[in-house]
């Protein structure tokens, strides 16, 4: 039975993004994925006609594409785990070495927050008796570093590599169905900018900025890649 004049209470729903690190994967991906071997294909179109060429090397920049994203990826993502675990380290023997010093750090830290004097220094005291809360606290609010899972570097190789594959098959698609590779741009123009535009229009989405914006700057960026890729191969054939 509600009571007269109280509202019922309304559940709160969290609906804050949290796959950051998988779409971040994603973007570096698909991003590159749809711009390099567009902008290859565009090229190599200024100055050879026969489309199964184009289709060669295109395959063969997905591969060496795909292989280097991945690694990239993957060394990326160990590196933040080591430097992590090197940081943390050396936190730990600073408290254990030169506890007076961190005590005031994680003070001045509480200080910064507006906590009065005898509230921060009951705080610090709570805190700092325990050691490894202690050491994540310095971590995550001196030095801004948030604990990175090593189990997720080949994870995010293969998100990176497996998206960079997927997107540069976009504009490869109408090389492999169109023989003459100038008939063959014009469709890959327009499968590649079509895509560029959803895939920007999501990913602004997910990361709550405008899509719209987010579209338009992705399109731009791969339209501008290929055209410069397009005009050089044309200059260097014409001599």
């Amino acid at each position: 039975m509600r009571t007269a004049g109280r509202l019922p209470r309304r559940k709160h729903v969290e609906e804050h993004f949290t796959a950051s690190e998988t779409v971040r994967d994603v973007v570096i991906g698909m991003s590159d994925g749809l711009t390099v071997p567009f902008a290859l294909a565009a090229g190599i179109s200024g100055a050879i006609a026969a489309s199964h060429i184009v289709v060669t090397a295109g395959f063969a920049e997905l591969a060496a594409g795909g292989i280097s994203m991945g690694l990239g990826g993957y060394l990326a993502a160990r590196t933040d785990a080591e430097h992590y675990e090197s940081e943390q380290r050396r936190e730990e023997e600073e408290v254990d070495e030169v506890p007076a010093e961190e005590h005031r750090e994680v003070y001045t830290i509480f200080r910064g927050y507006g906590l009065g004097d005898a509230e921060a220094q009951q705080v610090t005291a709570a805190l700092t008796s325990d050691r490894k809360r202690w050491v994540d606290f310095m971590m995550r609010f001196e030095l801004g570093l948030e604990k990175p899972d090593r189990r997720r570097a080949p994870t995010s190789a293969l998100t990176i590599g497996g998206s960079y594959v997927i997107g540069g098959l976009v504009p490869l698609i109408p090389y492999m169905l169109v023989a003459d590779s100038a008939r063959a741009l014009y469709f890959s123009s327009a499968a590649t900018m079509l895509a560029l535009f959803l895939f920007g229009a999501i990913k602004g989405a997910l990361t709550g900025v405008s899509w719209i914006a987010s579209a338009i700057q992705t399109v731009l960026i791969g339209g501008v890649a290929a055209t410069v890729a397009f005009l050089i191969a044309r200059l260097v054939n014409a001599h």
